[in-house]
């Protein structure tokens, strides 16, 4: 049972607040409302070897949706009765999460304006009954249409939402891509923050697809790292000073490759040739400013790994974010495992909760 309102607030005096940066939501008629599901499936490219198909749980009373890429490999299921209010809230407190930013799991990618409405209309309605404890990113196609600006100022200035979702790639074709200059030049106008959210795969998957962890997470790792470099590589904040993007699982752990990518000042030892040279002094200075990172389900890292990204990456630049309701240990276990890092207290509390009251202005 949900703890009351006075039982919270004690609570909330003794632990340190935590803002989940990284909630996932689909409508929960989705399963029953057959119209609307084959709305969304139609929005998926099969012509692009993505398979859809709704199947029974084995051994459950349940249904999933599986997306296969390409024929046989599944890399995504959503499952149904996940996405419950009451049960999201009852498991929110078993957390310890004060509250939560909504996107939905990977669909960016996919859907079209139509859909996005329903879809953002569908989140206003969830986030006005949970008596303040979520908040919401608009989702919408980012091409900068006319009609398309016009959905995202509706969820900002009408309906609340506190930035956008954006997948990490769209077909073929990453954010630094001119295609996306448009939508980029309104954002970074009203300074609008952006979660990037991992995608199944990365362009090029055909050497990772025969082991299902290396496909369907160092896949997502790799996606989510290339997508980072070439937004960091290409001149996009320089041309978007304001843009701000949030990339979800760390990055793809682009932590572990900071220093080799953006390295710092020159030895003094002298090379023939300087092979890594970059052309760009500013590196440090767009990650600092322009680019930051949710943690994506703590336990999943490890203690180590953890602390590391925290040095590289700065105290100022993670948000906390478990990707509920993919899989409970990392909702559950998700505070204790970013409490028992070795990192100050004051970077603990940013990470849980002040870097994200700041990127989306909660």
């Amino acid at each position: 049972m949900r703890n009351s309102n006075e039982e919270r607030k004690k609570d909330m005096a003794t632990k340190p607040r935590v803002i989940d940066a990284n909630m996932h939501w689909l409508p929960d008629t989705l399963f029953s409302d057959v119209e609307l599901r084959e709305k969304m499936m139609r929005c998926i490219p099969r012509q692009n070897n993505i398979h859809v198909s709704m199947k029974p749980i084995e051994g459950k009373d349940l249904q999933q949706i599986i997306i296969e890429q390409p024929k046989g490999y599944v890399n995504i299921n959503y499952a149904e009765g996940q996405y419950n209010i009451d049960s999201q809230l009852a498991d929110m407190d078993k957390a310890g999460i004060d509250q939560a930013v909504f996107r939905i799991p990977v669909w960016q990618e996919w859907l079209d304006l139509d859909c996005s409405k329903r879809i953002n209309d569908g989140l206003a309605d969830y986030v006005s009954r949970s008596n303040g404890r979520f908040t919401a990113l608009a989702v919408c196609p980012p091409w900068g249409d006319r009609s398309m600006i016009d959905e995202v100022e509706r969820c900002i200035d009408q309906l609340g939402f506190k930035g956008v979702q954006l997948a990490c790639k769209y077909g073929e074709i990453y954010l630094d891509d001119e295609a996306f200059h448009p939508y980029f030049e309104f954002l970074d106008a009203r300074k609008i923050p952006a979660v990037v959210h991992h995608t199944p795969l990365p362009v090029d998957y055909d050497s990772i697809l025969t082991f299902n962890n290396q496909r369907r997470q160092y896949g997502r790792c790799i996606a989510q790292g290339t997508a980072v470099g070439r937004e960091l590589f290409s001149g996009l904040f320089d041309r978007f000073p304001n843009l701000r993007l949030s990339h979800s699982m760390l990055g793809g752990g682009f932590f572990a490759f900071v220093d080799m990518l953006a390295p710092k000042p020159k030895h003094a030892y002298g090379d023939a040739v300087d092979r890594f040279d970059t052309g760009d002094s500013r590196l440090r200075d767009k990650l600092r400013n322009n680019l930051f990172f949710d943690i994506s389900g703590p336990p999943q890292w490890g203690k180590k790994q953890l602390e590391c990204a925290v040095e590289v990456l700065g105290e100022d630049n993670i948000l906390y974010g478990a990707s509920y309701p993919i899989r409970k240990d990392w909702f559950f276990d998700g505070v204790p495992t970013v409490e028992a890092l070795d990192i100050s207290e004051t970077a603990k509390a940013k990470i849980f909760s002040g870097n994200a009251q700041k990127l989306f202005g909660i």
